[in-house]
This record gives structure tokens, C-alpha cells and sequence, in this order.
């Protein structure tokens, strides 16, 4: 597919038309000067050069697939009266040339290094809120990959960067965005020379970043000055921007509109009755159920469950998880399905991941972990393997693996999830869960399966017994004083 380039140019507003350009009539020449006065301004404007111009000319050209000749040919002039790049405009916005779009609905982007302006925390939320912005209104979902070429690149650049469109330097053109396809298609370049920030100084990234995506998406440039498409910088708020009727109307005639979802039903106070989960696990105070394609969240202080589909809420993890723990120290929870891995910061899945479960040193007849739990109080994680359970610090226990029979008795010969709370182990087998004590070697509690759905915040049932008794007990014994005095007064 033939790829386009677009630049957004951070420009002031153009002058009159100089006298001195030569065209073939005073007709073409005044259309001329329109297009350019509106889609190829710079901040030199008030001062033309002819040099300037003719580079415009140039630009013009190179841009719109022509023949550059720097000259207004019967070819430029043509191509100068096509609506927006050759295809009929919907309100104001216009689409690439042939009306390039993706075939499929879910894309996958990279960001290959970062600028030197901002943390890669700050770059990575606002490239997400970016995405974020057009996956809200069509039909498309965006996954942040890793370890392999994406569909869209995302990536800093100063100068001649080897794609024939080179950098300015600071202002100037901002980031240029080729068109979708394949190989460079769909990739944006941001100009590595420019003051980047998350606010109002210098250059947001999250509005350029807006901006060139409604390109690796499929549009042009807008004349519509409200519209994120528009092709000049302006600095809007992040936090209060909402894309314009016009960018609206452009991506909905490529993709068409977003689905309404459904309207969800009323919170969950508890999981299903009859249910067997694949793992569970804590993430940071919440309690996370797997089964199947969905989990369910329990947080603290909360009698209800969330439940969620585990591809719209991590996209790049697996269905059907296998087994999940979180360490707390190390603030990290790790997935495991099949012979893979992932790890998670918070609910953010990190760089790098799936990896191997054979780098935790398990043996290559291990295929899959049935359940894993990590004590942050002896700094153990236990794998639970059929019948069998490894035990691993920082490497695999001499002793692994060993019956689960012997090292958990009274549990039964299979864990298939299990997790760690309040200094107690809970460890799913069957349609039972065991609270199975790691000090004492023994099960201390035989519980209901979805017991944990139905329980409040055993810290806030306490704080509210204690803070009801003591009131109770001031209130009785300042009634007990008083009554004490009226009476040791009587006998006075």
C-alpha cells in the first residue's frame, strides 16, 4: 500500500499572498494561494521569500503523491481542486488519499525509546490516553507490545532520521505520521529536538500524539480550527479535552461508530454458587478471582464483587489463567498459563513479558502450575504441580517437589488455587477451601468455596464492635459517676 506523510506544524497564521508568484491565470493563482494559506502556513509568512514558497510548492506536492517540480503544473492544480487529498469531505474532515484504514480491529503499538524531557512513566500515560481518546468512539482496541515489530511504532527522532522527511530542530514540524499499512504504516515519529512535557509548557505530548494517531488511523488534516485534526498546535487542557463533532464524524466514516455497551447489571454481591476458579490471587489489598475468560475483584471494605472479561481488562493476558500470586514486598503479582509468565506492577502488566517459566528454574517436565501462593513472612512461594508442590526462595528448593499430602495435611492430593491473607493460606481443591496454617502445619478452618464473596472487611466489623462498646462503656460509666454523686450528696 502506498504510504502518506503528514506533518503537524506548529505555524502562526498567513499574511496576504505575494504579488510576485507567476501562474497561469489570476484564477489559479488566487486558489493557489488558499490552499497554501491553509494548509501549508509557517511562522515566516509575514516575509516570504520566494525560496520559502517554492518549498511550500515543493511540500505541497510531495505530500499529495505528485510529481515535484516546484512549479504550479496543470497536474498541482488539478490535484489543488480534489476535496482533501482527492475524497469527498464529511462536515469538514478529510481522509487519506484512497481512504486507507486497517483491516482489523485490534492494532498493537510500540513505543521503541523515550524523550529526554519527560519520565517513561509520563510518556507511556500519555501515548495510553492517547489511544484511549479514539478507542473511546470506534470500534478498536490498541495493545502496548513489547518484544516484537507492532503494527504502529511510536519512536524519537531528531533531524534526517533515514524516512525522507527530516526534522527541523525545535518548532517547526512536530512529528510526522504515515498513513495505514504495512511496513511504516500506521508509525509516528515525534521530533526528538522538541521540548516535550505533560502540561501547558513546551509541547504536550498527549495532543500531538492524539493528533498523529487520527492519522495512523486514516485522516487527513481538518480546516475545522475546533477539531484535534486541525493542522496547527494549540495547547488544550488533557484533562478537560474531548475530541470535536468534526474528528467524530471523520473516524466514524472509516471505522464506523463504537457499540453502545451493554448496560451492566447490578454489582455482584457474591460469585456464582457453583463455580471452580482457575487461580486467585491479592493485588494490593483486592482479592482476584479467575475462571475462565473473566475474574472477579473483591476489595477491601466492599461487600460487592466486580466481575470483569480479563481481555478487555488486560489485553495482553491470556484466558484461563493457571496460577497467580502476589509478593508484596516486591510489589508484583506473577501470572503463569502454560509454560509462560507475566508479571504485574499494580494492575499494569510489565515490559517484557510473557517469559519462560523454565527462567524460575523449573524443570522441562513441569508443562503447567495448577496453583502457586507466596508467604511474605518465611519469603517462600509454593507451586502447587498435581499432586506435588515446589517450594522456591530465590531458587527451587533441593527438596522439591514433594506431596502435597506431606507438606499440607488434611488439604488433599490437589491444590487448584490458593492464596494468602491475614497470615493464613487459603487453598482451593475441589468444591472445598482449606485456611491452613504454614506455623502450625495443619488446616485450622474447613470454609465454603465462595465463602470470601460473602464476607465483609474483617477490620472494619472489628472497628465498629470496639468503637461501639467503648461508647457503650464511657456512656454507662459517666451515667454510674453521676449517680453515684447525687446520692453521696443526699447523705451529706
Amino acid at each position: 500500500m502506498e504510504s502518506w506523510v503528514l506533518f503537524l506544524l506548529c505555524i502562526a497564521c498567513c499574511t496576504a499572498f505575494p504579488a510576485w508568484i507567476q501562474t497561469d491565470t489570476d484564477k489559479n493563482n488566487e486558489a493557489f494561494a488558499k490552499y497554501l494559506g491553509k494548509f501549508y502556513k509557517s511562522k515566516d509568512d509575514g516575509k516570504m521569500s520566494r525560496s520559502g514558497f517554492l518549498e511550500k510548492i515543493r511540500r505541497m506536492q510531495d505530500v499529495l503523491g505528485l510529481e515535484v517540480t516546484a512549479r504550479m503544473d496543470e497536474k498541482t492544480i488539478e490535484a489543488m481542486k480534489q476535496p482533501r487529498c482527492g475524497v469527498p469531505n464529511i462536515g469538514r474532515f478529510s481522509a487519506f488519499p484512497r481512504n486507507p484504514v486497517w483491516k482489523k480491529k485490534d492494532l498493537t503499538y510500540r513505543i521503541l525509546n523515550y524523550t529526554s524531557h519527560m519520565t517513561r512513566d509520563e510518556v507511556d500515560r500519555a501515548i495510553e490516553k492517547a489511544f484511549k481518546v479514539w478507542s473511546d468512539v470506534v470500534p478498536l482496541t490498541f495493545t502496548r507490545i513489547y518484544d516484537r515489530v507492532s503494527d504502529i511504532e511510536m519512536s524519537f527522532a531528531s533531524g534526517d532520521h533515514k524516512d525522507a522527511f527530516p526534522f527541523d530542530g525545535p518548532s517547526g514540524i512536530l512529528a510526522h505520521t504515515f498513513a495505514p499499512g504495512d511496513n511504516t504504516g500506521g508509525d509516528v515519529h515525534f521530533d526528538a529536538d522538541e521540548t516535550w512535557t505533560s502540561g501547558s509548557a513546551g509541547t504536550n505530548l498527549f495532543l500531538v500524539a492524539a493528533h498523529e494517531l487520527g492519522h495512523s488511523l486514516g485522516l487527513d488534516h481538518s480546516n475545522d480550527p475546533n477539531a484535534l485534526m486541525y493542522p496547527t498546535y494549540h495547547y488544550t487542557n488533557p484533562n478537560t479535552f474531548q475530541l470535536s463533532e468534526d474528528d467524530i464524524k471523520g473516524i466514524h466514516s472509516l471505522y464506523g461508530p463504537k457499540e453502545k455497551p451493554v448496560t451492566p447489571t447490578k454489582a455482584q454481591t457474591h460469585c456464582p454458587e457453583h463455580i471452580s476458579f482457575d487461580a486467585v490471587t491479592t493485588v494490593r489489598g483486592d482479592i482476584i478471582f479467575f475462571e475462565n475468560r473473566s475474574f472477579w475483584r473483591k476489595t477491601a471494605g466492599k461487600s460487592e464483587i466486580e466481575q470483569h472479561e480479563i481481555s478487555s481488562f488486560w489485553p495482553s493476558l491470556p484466558a484461563d489463567i493457571d496460577a497467580a500470586y502476589e509478593n508484596q514486598k516486591k510489589d508484583q503479582v506473577l501470572l503463569f498459563k502454560g509454560t509462560k509468565y507475566w508479571v504485574l506492577r499494580g494492575y499494569t502488566v510489565q515490559e517484557g513479558f510473557p517469559k519462560n517459566i523454565y527462567e524460575l528454574g523449573f524443570p522441562l517436565t513441569v508443562t503447567q502450575i495448577d496453583a502457586a501462593v507466596h508467604d511474605d513472612e518465611t519469603g517462600r512461594t509454593y507451586f502447587f504441580i498435581n499432586d506435588r508442590y515446589n517450594e522456591e526462595t530465590s531458587q527451587m528448593d533441593k527438596e522439591s517437589p514433594q506431596r502435597i499430602s506431606k507438606g499440607f495435611p488434611g488439604v488433599g492430593n490437589k491444590v487448584e488455587a490458593a492464596f494468602r491473607s491475614n497470615g493464613m493460606l487459603y487453598l482451593f481443591s475441589g468444591n472445598q477451601q482449606y485456611e491452613f496454617s504454614t506455623t502450625n502445619r495443619k488446616v485450622t478452618r474447613l470454609l465454603k468455596y465462595t465463602s470470601w464473596s460473602y464476607q465483609m472487611n474483617t477490620s472494619s466489623i472489628t472497628t465498629v464492635f470496639i468503637y461501639l462498646y467503648l461508647t457503650y462503656f464511657i456512656i454507662y460509666r459517666k451515667i454510674s459517676y453521676l449517680l453515684l454523686t447525687y446520692f453521696i450528696s443526699m447523705d451529706v
